[in-house]
């Protein structure tokens, strides 16, 4: 990701709740927390201006917009710029996490530890 995204897990959480489609502020909440196990629960304040931030670094769109008893839906989706930096980001994480398995592994650590089992 971009520096400008500072590397952020809700960042890298956000971008791939739109990776299947446009969804709306709450919506995103919603998958942010699904694909978290609920270990990330975004504020809508942080919501918002993390969406604001994304829109300006390019990263993604407003979609459409619909109005649902009375309230206002903004719907995002990711831009292609947005897929590619996420594309990035998951392939850095990836990295990441098979040097430390590695080094791990060579310590001797347990299996359970590593998220496998014994």
């Amino acid at each position: 990701m971009s520096s400008s995204s500072s590397r952020t897990e809700q960042t890298f959480q956000i971008l791939t709740a739109l990776v299947d489609g446009p969804l709306h502020g709450y919506g995103i909440i919603q998958e942010v927390g699904r694909l978290s196990d609920g270990r990330t629960q975004l504020r809508v304040g942080t919501l918002y201006g993390a969406l604001d931030r994304l829109s300006g670094e390019g990263l993604l769109v407003l979609d459409r917009e619909e109005t649902v008893s009375g309230r206002l839906r903004r719907y995002y989706r990711l831009t292609d710029a947005g897929v590619r930096v996420l594309g990035d980001e998951a392939e850095r994480l990836a990295r990441q996490a098979a040097v430390a398995l590695e080094r791990l592994k060579k310590r001797g650590a347990p299996r359970a530890s590593l998220g496998g089992t014994s």
